[in-house]
């Protein structure tokens, strides 16, 4: 049988040539066991991340406490007191105050409390109390003593309940400051993460297939059927179709399992647009750097000289990841991350974050956008020189400034 590449066919268009190539690419990695496992720690640990920061949040912050029916018109003044202190209080209601003593030996509230004929509490525990707790029942013990005495004097405790929660401070913030919220800031940081993983992974990938293909002179055989171009660009695409299908799939468990939780705390429709714009800019990011690597990986011959090439890549990758992972959580409002966000071949990993906590204006994303498409259209135009002039050279390493010039 004819291969579809027989030298016959020269007269292939060039988009049919683009996806055999990168077919080709696709069942190569699809069939790689590395491929297959790295994708599943992928996905299993940002479901293990969600599930994690979920079991935690969810089991550290209630407190409950238990109430008999004759003190539950306490439980309002209790849960508001709760509220002003940032404490979140459950109330429980007991029979008596022994099924109260019962339900906190048994763990099933972490108080019980009773009113005495003082005003006071009376509040049983099972160890101790705990600061949050002590001031929240304060706070309502001296409520409750509160409307006792105006109650004593003829007045009406539900009236001076209503003014005393009408008053209030009215703040005027003269210079207001963004607020970040958490799981906005962790979403942001694990988009530019999981980025700058599927980058410093697949991007050498291309290299190494570069490499392969040139020392055991396949390469000889792809070109003269194909253009340089042609083969550099297919590789480019199906290296990357493989890439952004497993980080897509890693965005859609994390999201849908954070949402799914609560662990989020935002709008479906914020995060899956954060998602989408993550994954935009990891293709733009990987079509900018596979350009790189493809045309890094042409100068040499052997497998062991691809360090020497590709080290000047991966630290403009590691770069942009450090600075976001250690600035934006103390930070996330450093000009510094801007600015290094507006460069092209940091944008694909700190615009995501920035974007993902909401700290960036929509005309910066759209300048790092038009910054980061230039360069590519001139790498497309430079990678594919040296490509070309440097792939069928074997032997010793091809300098760039050779690989520049006219073949």
């Amino acid at each position: 049988m004819t291969s579809e590449l027989d030298p016959t066919a020269g007269t292939l268009g060039s988009g049919r040539v683009l996806r055999l190539v990168a077919t080709r690419e696709i069942v190569l990695r699809l069939r790689s066991r590395a491929y297959r496992v790295t994708t599943a720690l992928f996905v299993a640990g940002i479901a293990a991340t969600v599930l994690v920061l979920h079991a935690v949040g969810g089991s550290s912050s209630a407190k409950t406490v238990a109430l008999t029916a004759a003190d539950g018109r306490q439980a309002g003044a209790i849960v508001a007191a709760g509220r002003s202190l940032d404490v979140e209080v459950r109330i429980r209601t007991v029979t008596d105050a022994t099924a109260g003593d019962q339900a906190v030996l048994d763990g099933d509230a972490d108080a019980f409390a009773q009113l005495t004929a003082s005003g006071s509490f009376r509040v049983a525990v099972k160890n101790d109390l705990g600061d949050g707790l002590t001031s929240v029942l304060t706070v309502a013990a001296r409520q409750a003593a509160l409307e006792g005495r105006i109650a004593a004097l003829g007045g009406d405790p539900a009236t001076v309940g209503r003014a005393i929660q009408s008053a209030g401070v009215d703040v005027a913030t003269l210079r207001p400051q963004k607020e970040h919220h958490g799981s906005r800031l962790l979403l942001g940081l694990l988009a530019g993460g999981l980025i700058y993983i599927s980058l410093i992974s697949f991007g050498p990938l291309v290299a190494q297939g570069v490499i392969e293909e040139k020392s055991s002179r396949v390469v000889e055989l792809l070109l003269a059927v194909v253009r340089p171009w042609q083969l550099m660009a297919g590789k480019v695409a199906g290296i990357g179709v493989v890439a952004l299908a497993q980080l897509a799939l890693t965005g859609v468990v994390g999201v849908g399992l954070g949402l799914a939780t609560g662990q989020l705390g935002m709008p479906a429709g914020l995060a899956v647009g954060s998602v989408a714009l993550a994954l935009l800019w990891f293709l733009l990011g990987f079509t900018m750097y596979a350009l790189l690597f493809a045309s890094a990986g042409a100068l040499v011959s052997r497998q062991e000289e691809a360090t020497g090439v590709t080290m000047p890549i991966m630290v403009m990758l590691v770069i942009p990841y450090v600075v976001g992972i250690s600035v934006l959580p103390a930070s996330p409002d450093s000009g510094l991350v801007l600015i290094l966000a507006m460069i092209p071949l940091f944008a694909p990993i700190l615009m995501p974050m920035l974007i993902g906590i909401g700290g960036v204006a929509v005309w910066q994303v759209l300048v790092a956008l038009a910054l980061t498409v230039a360069l590519i259209v001139a790498l497309v135009w430079l990678a594919g020189r040296v490509y070309g002039n440097a792939v069928k050279r074997s032997g010793t390493r091809v300098a760039l400034r050779d690989a520049l010039r006219a073949a």
